[in-house]
């Protein structure tokens, strides 16, 4: 009996709408009835659908949890591995046909493609375990900071869903909703992934074909500059520098004013070139246009750094296709 006491009250010590299948939210039921209205989804599929959703505690705990300042040595060490290496070149060897392909064809070099995968996935073998519309569901109804956000992504997913014919029950992801090799977001899935492999659906879960092809078909679209460098590591002089430098990475010093701050870098860039002087803590970098475009990928320049290094590590490895 005290067992059964204790239950009943934390029962009725949660929220009314933790009490209540998604199905029966009146913000659920809103929802569905915008989807019906925007995308011609029926009411009554929408509604069997969320009554089978469950909410999901460890995803609510993991986006609320307050993230440890990252230290740069920690953080690239996490990627820049012998390990991730050795996988990202045997990756490279494997796929090279369709990663020169779509080097041809979006201008973005092969070893940028590999680092993101390998970043985001570890080449394809940590895609995720939650059920995407479990995720989606809870973070869109029951984590109100984002809620709009992840509100949209659940739409969009939906969509996608129909779209290619998938079990929107089955298809799982990461404690955010990103999906397949290279962890897109619904969104970015609608807006920049392609059909690589040419076999009439978009699938990142299950074709490397069409994940090679949907990376380099989002930097593309967000601005890289083929043939351009990524970011420098300068060498500085002086203190003047100081004044330039930041956890930004907006483009906003000319190069030319980065060379007078005693910013030594490469011959032949144009002086009027804008770049960010980003400091990571320990070290500085120079990210250019192309460093900026990855951080639309993940908006953070120590992920960009970290790509952009195992980009560099696999490209310099002996067994290296791009050598």
């Amino acid at each position: 009996m005290t067992h059964f006491l204790a239950l009943l009250a934390l029962v009725f010590s949660l929220p009314a709408f933790a009490q209540l299948g998604y199905d029966k939210r009146p913000e659920v039921r809103t929802f569905i009835r915008e989807m019906a209205e925007r995308h011609g989804f029926a009411p009554r599929d929408l509604r069997a659908l969320f009554a089978r959703v469950e909410r999901v505690e460890p995803v609510l705990e993991a986006i609320k949890r307050p993230p440890d300042p990252p230290v740069w040595e920690n953080y690239r060490a996490l990627f820049v591995t012998d390990k991730r290496i050795e996988g990202g070149v045997e990756f490279w060897q494997s796929h090279r046909a369709l990663l020169e392909r779509a080097e041809r064809e979006f201008g973005v070099p092969a070893q940028v493609m590999v680092a993101i995968i390998g970043v985001e996935t570890f080449y394809g073998r940590n895609i995720g375990r939650w059920r995407v519309i479990d995720a989606l569901t809870t973070l869109a109804f029951d984590y109100p900071p984002r809620a709009k956000f992840f509100r949209s992504e659940l739409e969009h997913y939906l969509v996608l869903a129909r779209q290619n014919g998938h079990d929107a029950l089955t298809v799982r992801g990461s404690y955010a909703g990103a999906i397949g090799i290279p962890q897109f977001m619904p969104s970015s899935t609608r807006a920049y992934a392609v059909d690589f492999d040419g076999d009439g659906v978009i699938d990142l879960r299950a074709s490397t074909a069409d994940a090679i092809g949907s990376v380099a078909s989002f930097l593309s679209k967000h601005g890289w500059e083929p043939g351009a460098p990524v970011q420098f590591k300068p060498d500085l002089a002086g203190d003047a520098w100081r004044a330039y430098a930041s956890r930004s990475v907006d483009l906003k010093h000319p190069l030319g004013a980065l060379r007078e701050a005693g910013v030594r870098l490469p011959e032949g860039l144009p002086e009027e070139s804008l770049a960010a002087l980003i400091d990571l803590g320990s070290e500085q970098r120079v990210g250019l246009k192309n460093f900026y475009v990855i951080t639309r990928y993940n908006r953070s320049a120590m992920y960009a750094a970290a790509v952009a290094d195992l980009a560099e590590a696999l490209r310099a490895s002996p067994q290296s296709p791009g050598r």
